[in-house]
């Protein structure tokens, strides 16, 4: 049974849910709209909060992470107000992370001067690519020269921590058009880039009508040119697709990776709450659809709970901190899962001989070998009991 000497830190999450249009590769929980209920929805979300604020008593939230969805279609004055809200409710760490993704196609300046003012102080713009051809392939709402402005707008509304989302393997990009894609996003010196291959998920547009994207060889070949250049531009690999200028890593994303808990409010969002008086760790889910989300009761708006086993948990850190360069460790592990780290130590040899994990010079810890990164699904099934 697991047993927490100290909880692991606590995160919030808030998933926003519509988007002007849905994108083919979109497999996120987002819905369109003919009219944007804005109050509805800040209603049901202080419901939520409220209900779900026993499962968290006296816990201290590091991050907050407004996700969507497009965030950013909210009035400044609605982000003002929902920011208003978690600040009287929970104990929030001063001058933590507030991330709020944004998508290019929304962006109007005085909405980003109230977003900053209203205490957002990390932004996520979703540009994918500067191409306007590989834009309109990917069912984007906006062009390069909106992305370019959208970066410039952010700047002057005061925002001095910028993540820029871009995808690599689009349809018909070759390999010179990813990398300028990539110098682009880089010659805009924001703090962090992540930059990732555009996958094709189940129940999707592209699923169902698959484009023509690069072959494997060539997408590898992307990647590893890519990567050095952001090397060599200064931004850190930290994690399979996160890159970050000194000090200006993701921290929510980080408590994600790390194992560390989340609370979950809004339609289709999933938290994970550990607990010390009796050792559980508990996952649930939202509702997905967000006109039953607003309309269930403060207590029925969490559609299913479920108990991680220990038997799971292990499992679960090593599928999130592997995904780090760094690794973990052991007091990680120990503190965030509550389980003792002779339940993976000879997993954790067998996966050093195998030329797959290595560890820290310290012994303090493990990390992935560069043959442990490329092949991570290998690594981490090791330790599927």
């Amino acid at each position: 049974m697991s047993e927490f000497q100290q909880l692991p830190p606590l995160a919030l999450y808030i998933h926003i849910p519509w988007c002007v249009k849905k994108c083919p590769y979109c497999d996120f929980n987002s819905h369109t709209f003919e009219q944007l209920p804005e109050q509805e929805y800040l209603r049901a979300l202080q419901e939520d909060l409220q209900a779900q604020l026993p499962s968290i008593w006296g816990r201290r939230i590091v991050s907050v992470f407004i996700g969507g969805g497009t965030p950013s279609l909210f009035s400044a004055a609605g982000i003002d107000q929902l920011l208003s809200m978690v600040r009287s409710h929970l104990n929030c760490l001063p001058n933590m992370e507030v991330t709020m993704e944004a998508n290019p196609g929304t962006v109007e300046q005085d909405k980003f001067n109230g977003f900053y003012q209203a205490g957002v102080n990390r932004l996520s713009i979703g540009v994918q690519s500067f191409d306007d051809v590989k834009l309109q392939a990917l069912g984007r709402i906006h062009s390069a020269d909106e992305a370019l402005r959208a970066f410039d707008v952010a700047r002057t509304a005061g925002f001095e921590n910028i993540n820029l989302d871009l995808m690599y393997g689009l349809p018909g990009q070759s390999l010179e058009a990813g990398l300028a894609d990539l110098r682009q996003a880089i010659a805009l010196q924001p703090e962090h880039i992540s930059w990732y291959q555009l996958t094709i998920e189940p129940n999707t547009l592209f699923h169902a009508r698959p484009p023509s994207v690069p072959d494997d060889e060539m997408a590898f070949e992307l990647q590893q040119q890519g990567q050095a250049l952001l090397a060599e531009q200064g931004y850190q690999q930290y994690e399979i697709s996160a890159y970050a200028r000194e000090g200006r890593r993701c921290q929510h994303n980080l408590n994600y990776w790390q194992f560390g808990d989340y609370l979950a409010l809004g339609a289709g969002a999933h938290g994970k709450i550990s607990r010390s008086d009796n050792g559980q760790v508990q996952r649930y889910w939202q509702l997905r659809q967000p006109a039953a989300y607003m309309q269930a009761s403060a207590t029925e708006k969490i559609s299913a709970h479920e108990l991680i086993e220990d038997s799971q948990l292990a499992f679960e850190f090593m599928l999130n901190a592997l995904r780090l360069r760094e690794g973990f460790s052991l007091q990680d592990f120990e503190a965030h899962t509550g389980l003792s780290f002779s339940r993976v130590a000879n997993t954790c040899e067998k996966a050093v001989e195998k030329g797959l994990l290595e560890k820290w010079e310290s012994a303090a810890g493990y990390q992935a070998t560069q043959q442990g990164y490329l092949f991570l699904n290998d690594l981490v099934n090791l330790f599927d009991e």
